[in-house]
């Protein structure tokens, strides 16, 4: 089941998913002590953190995954940890867990960063690529059939291989945010709702699913 809500703009979305992100982190801390939250690259995220600067969020109960990073070095301005770091609010640093592909066996580092995962993420954040890719989840890739791993390297994909969670992890989230924006994902946002399993976006089947998107995104 997904549901859809449309904004005028990518500004409205971020704001409306910071809202959504500090409820979900309020009743997770509220119903079992914690929050677990996955987030995903793109620029609307990082909006979004900005704007949960302005709400309450129990940062010190609250643990931020990466749902997918791109193999480069520290501080490359193409890792998503560090549009991650630069845009959470102070409180959100406590407790970060990057991905670890800085390390020299990245097959070992992705079976470690599975070990240190919940058993259930409370919130997974993801985009959607014009191509209909998601977390780095992208088309013709083999990660797309596995079912025995729950952090995986793809092959090689806009320049970088990419560390990223799985789709037996994306399924089991509580909720799924999907945040969505631009005039490009027209085609495979009606690919996402349709459930158009063509695309990887649309081979999650997490059971709870909340895409927030813009006006150009919905067409």
């Amino acid at each position: 089941m997904i549901d859809v809500e449309v904004f005028a703009d990518a500004d409205a979305v971020a704001s409306r998913a910071a809202e959504e992100v500090a409820a979900r982190a309020r009743d997770a801390v509220a119903d079992h002590g914690r929050f677990a939250f996955a987030v995903s690259g793109g620029r609307t995220p990082w909006e979004m953190f900005a704007a949960l600067r302005s709400h309450d969020v129990p940062w010190d109960r609250t643990a931020i995954f990466q749902v997918d990073e791109r193999v480069a070095p520290a501080g490359d301005p193409d890792r998503n940890l560090t549009h991650l770091t630069a845009s959470l609010p102070p409180g959100g640093l406590a407790e970060v867990h990057p991905m670890p592909v800085e390390d020299a066996d990245l097959d070992a580092a992705a079976a470690t960063y599975a070990s240190s995962l919940p058993e259930r993420f409370d919130l997974v954040h993801l985009g959607l690529g014009p191509d209909g890719h998601t977390a780095s989840l992208v088309p013709g890739d083999p990660v797309l059939e596995l079912r025995d791993r729950a952090v995986a390297l793809t092959e090689p994909y806009q320049g970088h291989r990419r560390m990223t969670l799985t789709y037996p992890v994306l399924d089991r989230a509580e909720r799924v945010l999907w945040l969505v924006t631009g005039a490009e994902k027209v085609d495979p946002l009606a690919r996402l709702r349709a459930g158009d399993t063509s695309i990887p976006a649309g081979r999650v089947r997490a059971g709870a699913q909340l895409v927030l998107c813009d006006r150009a995104a919905a067409g």
